[in-house]
């Protein structure tokens, strides 16, 4: 199949929430094209939903003003069709503020108007909280913290989101960079869930195996997923060679659950932060139902853990929505000597080979 293929595939779909994870370069935001095309209207070409992906991104350029010693550094905003609804923003900053609140910002910023207030908002600077004075150029990670809640601002304005009803696709709000977000990320992106999943379709495409994992989790297990487990629908997108094929991931167990392992080794190895939990669980699920048994006590007694009841414990409580908003995203010392103890354990029982290629 290819992207014109999945995106019709995508488009039958009864389900109202589409969770896909993608390997790398299999072509997310191209699916996300592919999409827009097979849905909009065919005779006046007026799209049916509204999308937030790399091309999303790419709208906003650093204008570094070397000229003049980065004394006016700002982050441009290119034209395209959004510039109409910049004006209620631009009245309203505070609506991308609150936006941006839950990831407590180092940051504030002013909207620059066009000449032209048909144009919208021409640029962003931003100014640190703590030391006044010049513009600073925040960090790529800060920026597509700030694009992203400036989308989710925009989602809220009359005429577009409300007007090209049939959808919202969001193709990776995160990177790496974002990996101590994580959970925030995630709760935003719920949030759009509970506020759509009657009305109109969110479909969701992430390379993040975190971020799949615990909305996933949220969907399917969490404690409202009596509301969208029905209505929800999760692949993994498949390239082979020129082919592509979207894939239910308990068909493709194996290669699902490997990656989360070396997702969870490299962790290991670095930073461990809180929702590496919710990975570590999803791996002994896969491992207790290989064997047979749907408990994940069985596969810690099965890889040698002393204390299995309050290890299971442990990892149960921090995979639920109480760990969606902890204050702090790092492992704390408890919790991590409880994963090292577990995933080295895993690991001497299970020996899988978790180098890349």
């Amino acid at each position: 199949m290819n992207f014109a293929d999945i995106a019709k595939q995508l488009k039958a779909l009864n389900e109202n929430i589409v969770l896909i994870y993608a390997f790398n370069a299999t072509g997310k935001t191209r699916l996300s094209v592919a999409y827009k095309d097979a849905t909009k209207d065919p005779n006046s070409g007026q799209h049916a939903g509204v999308y937030y992906n790399a091309l999303s991104e790419d709208l906003f350029v650093w204008d570094n003003d070397e000229d003049n010693d980065n004394a006016n550094t700002q982050l441009k905003i290119l034209p395209s069709s959004l510039n109409r609804f910049h004006s209620f923003l631009y009245e309203d900053p505070d609506s991308v503020m609150a936006k941006l609140a839950a990831y407590f910002p180092k940051f504030t910023f002013q909207f620059n108007a066009h000449d032209d207030p048909e144009m919208g908002i021409e640029s962003v600077t931003f100014f640190s909280v703590t030391e006044k004075g010049n513009p600073i150029k925040i960090s790529r990670g800060e920026e597509r913290i700030f694009v992203w809640c400036f989308f989710l601002a925009l989602l809220e304005v009359d005429g577009w989101a409300n007007e090209q009803d049939a959808h919202i696709f969001i193709d990776d709000p995160v990177s790496s960079l974002d990996e101590h977000n994580i959970y925030i990320t995630a709760d935003t992106i719920f949030a759009q869930i509970e506020n759509h999943y009657l009305k109109k379709r969110i479909i969701i495409t992430t390379h993040h195996i975190g971020l799949f994992s615990i909305l996933a989790d949220r969907l399917m297990k969490g404690e409202k997923s009596s509301r969208y487990k029905k209505l929800t629908k999760l692949f993994i997108l498949g390239k082979s060679g020129n082919e592509l094929s979207l894939d239910n991931p308990g068909g493709n167990v194996f290669l699902y659950h490997l990656h989360l392992l070396q997702a969870l080794a490299e962790a290991n190895r670095t930073q461990l932060y809180a929702h590496h939990v919710v990975l570590l669980r999803q791996v002994l699920e896969n491992i207790a139902s290989f064997l047979g048994v749907g408990r994940i006590n069985f596969a810690l007694e099965q890889i040698g853990v002393e204390n299995v009841e309050s290890t299971a414990n442990t990892i149960n409580s921090l995979s639920h929505k109480d760990a969606y908003y902890a204050q702090s995203d790092l492992m704390s010392p408890p919790v991590e000597a409880v994963f090292r103890d577990v995933f080295a354990k895993l690991l001497a029982k299970y020996p899988f080979v978790l180098h890349a290629g």
